[in-house]
């Protein structure tokens, strides 16, 4: 193991967990790749089906995205016919994005590929340590982190 790969490299929590999401990110791409998704494609069609036609809103509030980026990670989805997106029915300002036929199967071709990767994950780390670091990292995912405003410099 190189210095710059050793356990505690970074006291920053940032550059730790930046370091560990590319690994497990590139894992995950690896894993989908054959479906032809990338890792991220893969979470938005997952989250889009289990949450039944969301509105755009919604869904980059769940992944922690603003909506700029969500539109632009669709984008391809849209182009490949794997999803599409329909103005609300109540307030035509909202869209809403909802599975085709088509990206309902290539959800299900990625998620056969997924479990691969999820299992293997797994038999590595342990299942309840996974299910610690899924918990641990949840509640990161939720804390309300805000910087103090700044007092005035004089």
């Amino acid at each position: 193991m190189t210095e710059a790969r050793m356990p505690g490299f970074s006291r920053c929590n940032n550059a730790t967990l930046r370091r560990a999401a590319r690994s497990l990110g590139r894992f995950y791409d690896d894993a989908v790749a054959p479906s032809g998704l990338k890792g991220t494609q893969f979470g938005l069609l997952f989250q889009i089906h289990v949450s039944s036609e969301p509105a755009m809103g919604t869904i980059a509030e769940a992944l922690i995205m603003d909506l700029s980026a969500l539109g632009h990670t669709l984008k391809p989805l849209i182009r490949d016919g794997y999803i599409e997106t329909f103005a609300d029915k109540e307030d035509r300002r909202v869209k809403r994005v909802r599975l085709t036929p088509q990206g309902e199967v290539k959800l299900d071709e990625a998620i056969k590929l997924w479990s691969v990767a999820q299992q293997q994950f797994e038999d590595k780390v342990g299942a309840e340590q996974a299910a610690k670091l899924r918990a641990a990292l949840d509640a990161v995912a939720d804390l309300n982190l805000e910087m103090p405003t700044a007092a005035p410099s004089n």
